[in-house]
């Protein structure tokens, strides 16, 4: 039997997500990011892919990556950018996905990753997903982000580890591990979730 052909939406924002099993056709929320890095060992364990994505309403002093604040900054985050970064984690060295900014938990940066977290996850589920933040997990994230919407939750139950908090630079400490300043904590996600109080990631 003739397999059907599959058509490329012209739309960049369409389009389709391919893994080694599965595809994935998901329409994209409008998003940009900044860079992608194939091979990164500062922002968490072992050697990871991570995405720099664009957008951050937190405009922390002495940022290391002030210009992603601007939402429209860089390229377009699109169906075809997750089926390179799906690739990208295909080695076995790759330990897992790494989510900066500019901040990936500002709302509508949180909308336009869910089909990447989707499709990481379904590829990959014995590989980790960190991400970094300025909203503060108890406050901000546990606070008027669950209670608001959905997607807050859906996106975070695919977040292995986060590091929260805003950048401080009278806090800032050079021989922290995977943070900048000494008020970041670094969270275990699903387990916090499931015992009702944060549980820091062992560093």
């Amino acid at each position: 039997m003739q397999k059907p052909c599959m058509k490329k939406v012209p739309n960049e924002t369409f389009g389709m997500v391919e893994t080694d099993d599965t595809k994935i056709k998901k329409e994209v929320e409008e998003m940009n990011y900044a860079d992608i890095k194939k091979v990164d060992v500062a922002n968490g364990p072992g050697v990871r892919v991570s995405l720099f994505v664009s957008g951050c309403t937190h405009h922390c002093k002495n940022c290391f990556n002030p210009e992603t604040w601007d939402f429209h900054y860089g390229k377009a985050f699109t169906s075809f950018t997750i089926q390179e970064i799906v690739e990208y984690l295909k080695p076995d060295y790759i330990k897992g996905l790494t989510l900066l900014g500019g901040d990936p938990v500002e709302p509508q940066n949180q909308e336009a990753l869910l089909p990447l977290l989707e499709a990481v996850k379904k590829a990959y589920p014995q590989k980790s997903i960190w991400c970094y933040t300025g909203y503060d997990f108890d406050k901000d994230i546990l606070g008027e982000m669950w209670e608001n919407g959905s997607v807050t939750k859906t996106f975070f139950s695919y977040i292995d580890v986060l590091v929260d908090g805003e950048f401080k630079e009278e806090l800032k400490d050079l021989g922290l591990k995977f943070k900048g300043s000494a008020n970041q904590r670094t969270i275990l996600v699903q387990e916090s979730l499931e015992k009702g109080e944060i549980v820091l990631y062992p560093l």
